[in-house]
């Protein structure tokens, strides 16, 4: 048996890389001078064009955003025009067109000044004809229960907002010739008035009746009745300052009182009170502190008195009085006065209105 011969072993060949000799290691300083040799220089130059290369791709993504807020906003402001100019627009029509004198109508006037018609002294607001007819139609609706649904009510509101018109109206010209005539009410006076009449029990006796009152019968708060009531007493200041024939008269005959008159004789001379006129100005019945026969301003008048005293003028609104006590008896008085009747605020609003006319702008 032969035995085979061992093969012959291979030469390894060596990797080039083995078979070259191993490269020298470089410093440390070397290896940092060759990396900032690649590190570019920063100049103002460099910074600049860096900044710029920086915002320039920014921008690709903030224009995008720019133009979208940019659209948003002209979409806001486009929707929120069109709600307001929608919201004149049928606030207009319902006002003008169809009258409406629901409670939103009379809110949004209050809010926006809506003109009702206008004079040379200015704008009527829509909101003073709405209070005026309200409270009206609050009145005969609680009060007197009619029904403007019906032909009747129909007919009825028709009156009552005739009635309302004239009296806006007629209110512009009297603030404009108080205006003129340098008259004025203050708050004050008008809380001393709310006062008396309080005190007179004409309007309930404590807080909680007095705001009932208001309530029920003109569907109005504290405030609304010291709106009415200030008007109506610059009405009757007005009134009063312009009839000087009036005052004439009244000074006249408190002279002649206070001169030794007799005043039973004067009154029945001069006033101007049919009812009381022929019995020397004597009350037919005694007069309590809430006679309500007798204006408020009077009945205090007289109770500031003594039996036997005779007050000075008195501006009742409506009249001009004096008075004097004949007896009293613990809260009751018999009293007589002379009194001289002013002119109704027509007599003076009527010539001016024709010089300055007015123009409406609703059909009532």
């Amino acid at each position: 048996m032969k035995i085979p011969k061992p093969k012959k072993l291979k030469k390894l060949k060596l990797h080039k890389a083995v078979q070259r000799p191993f490269e020298r290691a470089k410093p440390t300083e070397e290896k940092m001078a060759e990396a900032l040799s690649t590190v570019p220089r920063i100049t103002n130059e460099t910074v600049g064009e860096h900044r710029e290369e920086v915002l320039s791709s920014a921008r690709k993504y903030i224009y995008p955003l720019q133009h979208s807020k940019h659209s948003v906003v002209r979409i806001s402001l486009l929707l929120l025009l069109l709600v307001i100019l929608g919201f004149f627009a049928v606030t207009g029509l319902a006002l003008y067109k169809f009258q409406s004198t629901s409670t939103f109508a009379y809110d949004v006037t209050r809010i926006v000044p809506f003109p009702v018609a206008k004079t040379d002294g200015g704008w009527i607001r829509y909101e003073a004809y709405l209070f005026e007819l309200r409270r009206n139609m609050h009145y005969y609706h609680t009060q007197q229960q009619t029904d403007f649904g019906t032909k009747d009510g129909r007919e009825q509101l028709k009156r009552l907002k005739q009635q309302a018109m004239a009296q806006v109206i007629q209110d512009a010209y009297v603030k404009q010739l108080a205006t003129k005539n340098q008259v004025s009410v203050g708050d004050r006076a008008v809380g001393d008035e709310v006062k008396l009449v309080r005190g007179q029990n004409r309007l309930g006796n404590n807080d909680r009746v007095f705001k009932e009152v208001l309530s029920e019968f003109w569907g109005w708060s504290e405030a609304d009745f010291r709106r009415e009531l200030k008007q109506q007493m610059l009405q009757q200041a007005v009134a009063a300052k312009l009839d000087t024939a009036a005052q004439k008269r009244a000074q006249s005959a408190l002279a002649q009182v206070k001169a030794g008159a007799d005043f039973a004789a004067l009154a029945t001379q001069l006033s101007d009170d049919p009812a009381t006129k022929a019995n020397g100005g004597q009350y037919p019945a005694p007069i309590t502190p809430s006679t309500r026969e007798i204006p408020p301003d009077l009945t205090a008048a007289i109770f500031k008195l003594k039996p036997g005293q005779v007050s000075g003028v008195v501006n009742t609104g409506y009249s001009l009085d004096i008075v004097k006590v004949i007896d009293a008896t613990g809260n009751s008085v018999h009293a007589a006065h002379i009194q001289f009747n002013l002119k109704p605020i027509t007599e003076y609003v009527a010539p001016f209105q024709a010089k300055h006319p007015v123009h409406r702008y609703i059909t009532v």
